[in-house]
C-alpha cells in the first residue's frame, strides 16, 4: 500500500469530502472534548447556582440564629434585672419587718408602762375613797 501524498502533507478528507489540517480521529476527538468541556461548563454553572442558594440560606439561617441570640440575652439580661429588683424588694422588706418589730416591743413596753400606771391609779383611787 501506498502512503497517501495528502496525509503525508497533514491534509485529510472529512466523511463530507472537505480537506481538512487534522487528521479524521483527532477532529472527532477534538469535537468530542468541546462537547464535554460544554456540559462541564453548564454543569458548573448548575453547581455555581445551587451553591449560590445554599449561601443565601445559610447567610438567612445565619441571621435568624443571630436573631434569637439576641432576643436570648435580653430575655437573660431582663431576668436577671428582676432577680436583681425582688433581691432589694427582699432586703427592703426585710427591713421594714425589723423596724415594725422594734415598734412592737416599743409599743409592748409603753403598755405594761401604761398598765403600771393604771394600777398605781386605781389604786390610790381606792385609797382616796376609803379615806373619806
Amino acid at each position: 500500500m501506498a502512503k497517501d501524498p495528502l496525509a503525508e502533507a497533514g491534509l485529510h478528507f472529512d466523511e463530507l469530502n472537505k480537506l481538512r489540517v487534522l487528521e479524521p480521529d483527532v477532529s472527532q476527538k477534538t469535537i468530542a472534548l468541546k462537547e464535554e468541556c460544554e456540559d462541564f461548563v453548564d454543569e458548573i454553572g448548575q453547581f455555581q447556582k445551587i451553591v449560590g442558594g445554599l449561601i443565601e440560606l445559610v447567610d438567612e439561617l445565619a441571621k435568624e440564629a443571630e436573631t434569637e441570640k439576641m432576643k436570648a440575652i435580653g430575655a437573660r439580661n431582663l431576668l436577671k434585672s428582676v432577680e436583681k429588683q425582688r433581691e432589694a424588694q427582699q432586703q427592703q422588706l426585710q427591713a421594714l419587718i425589723v423596724e415594725k418589730k422594734m415598734q412592737l416591743e416599743r409599743y409592748r413596753i409603753e403598755y405594761e408602762a401604761l398598765q403600771k400606771v393604771e394600777a398605781e391609779q386605781s389604786e390610790f383611787i381606792d385609797q382616796f375613797i376609803l379615806q373619806k
